[in-house]
């Protein structure tokens, strides 16, 4: 059986653009930890859409920035 949105991948809310696109950090039954680019929240898997291409470019930009800036692993 295939896990919806396993760790490491990009995905955006189905509902609203506040969080920002994001990347799968963790799972936990049907909820993913993601790591928005404003913030990480927990968000159950309906709620969750693959990526589009400029989002998963937006989430590379802004990760890349951050391990630069901070170091690290994000």
């Amino acid at each position: 059986m295939e896990v919806p949105f396993p760790e490491g991948e990009f995905v955006a809310h189905t509902e609203t653009d506040i969080y920002g696109p994001g990347k799968v950090l963790g799972l936990e039954g049907t909820w993913r930890r993601v790591r928005f680019t404003r913030f990480v929240a927990s968000i159950d898997t309906r709620n969750l859409r693959p990526a589009t291409d400029e989002e998963r470019a937006e989430v590379v930009a802004w990760l890349r920035a951050r391990q630069q800036r901070y170091g690290g692993t994000w």
